[in-house]
C-alpha cells in the first residue's frame, strides 16, 4: 500500500515522530501492526497515525488510511483517506482493526476517539493502541517537544469508559531504551523502560440476556399464618358439611 502523503508542513508535538528519535520507535511498531493485521486476513481496517508513521503495506485495499498533525484546522483533525474530525464518519462495526499509532500523545479528546473506535469496531475486532511509556529514559530525547505520557493505568480508565473489556487488554513494551538503534520488542522485567507501550485489547460480544426464571411465590411471617388459618377453618368447614350429609 502506498504511503499517505501530506500536502502540509507538519507542526506542534507530533511533529517528534518524524525525527530520527521518533522513527527509531516507529519502525519496531511496524512489525507489531503486521502481527494485528495477520489475524483478520478477510476484513477491512483503520489506521490513524501521526506524521513520520507510514501505514502498514497490506495489499488488497482494505485500510482505511487516516493521519493527523497539530497543522490542521479545527474543524478538520485528520486527512488521508477522507478529511474529517470527531465523529469518524464510518460505519458502525465495519472494521476488524483499528489502529491508533500515537495519534493521542499530544492530549488529543482521547474518550472521543476512543469511543468513536469502539463504535466501528465489529464484535471481536482489535483495538491496537501505541503510546509513549512516561517511564523511559528516553522521554528525554521527547522532552520540552508537548507530548503527553500516560501511565497505563490511565489508559486502561479511558479504555473502559469507552466501553472496552479491561480483562481482555494485552501490553508489550515496544522500542528502544536509550539507544536509538536497538529497538524491540517485550514483556520482561526489563522491558518496562522501552520507549514505546501497546495496548491491544478485543471488543467483547455481550450475550443475550437470558429468560428471567421463575420463582416459587412464598408467604412467610405474620402472612404465612393467617393464610394457613383460613385453609383449615376452610377444610373444616368442608369436612362438617360432608358429615351432616351422610346422617342425612
Amino acid at each position: 500500500m502506498p504511503p499517505l502523503a501530506s500536502s502540509r508542513q507538519s507542526e506542534g508535538p507530533l511533529a517528534w515522530f518524524g525525527s530520527t528519535a521518533g522513527q527509531g520507535l516507529l519502525t519496531v511498531e511496524a512489525t507489531s501492526m503486521a502481527r494485528v493485521l495477520a489475524g483478520i486476513p478477510a476484513m477491512p481496517w483503520c489506521w490513524l497515525g501521526v506524521p513520520g508513521a507510514l501505514p502498514p503495506d497490506v495489499s488488497g485495499g482494505r485500510g482505511v488510511l487516516l493521519r493527523r498533525d497539530g497543522s490542521y484546522p479545527e474543524d478538520i483533525r485528520f486527512a488521508g483517506a477522507l478529511r474529517c474530525a470527531l465523529p469518524l464518519p464510518l460505519a458502525n462495526e465495519s472494521f476488524g482493526a483499528v489502529l491508533l499509532q500515537h495519534t493521542l500523545d499530544d492530549g488529543f479528546e482521547s474518550d472521543e476517539l476512543l469511543g468513536e473506535c469502539e463504535r466501528i469496531l465489529a464484535p471481536g475486532g482489535t483495538l491496537w493502541l501505541a503510546a509513549l511509556n512516561p517511564w523511559s529514559p528516553y522521554r528525554a530525547r521527547w522532552g520540552r517537544t508537548g507530548l503527553r505520557a500516560r501511565v497505563t493505568g490511565a489508559w486502561q480508565a479511558s479504555l473502559r469508559r469507552a466501553g472496552f473489556a479491561l480483562d481482555s487488554v494485552n501490553l508489550q513494551w515496544l522500542g528502544p531504551r536509550w539507544r536509538m538503534d536497538q529497538g524491540d520488542v517485550g514483556v520482561g522485567m526489563h522491558d518496562w523502560l522501552r520507549v514505546g507501550i501497546a495496548l491491544t485489547v478485543s471488543k467483547r460480544v455481550h450475550a443475550l440476556a437470558p429468560p428471567t426464571p421463575k420463582h416459587s411465590f412464598r408467604l412467610q411471617g405474620a402472612a404465612h399464618s393467617r393464610v394457613s388459618l383460613r385453609f383449615e377453618s376452610l377444610r373444616s368447614e368442608q369436612l362438617r358439611r360432608q358429615a351432616a350429609i351422610m346422617r342425612k
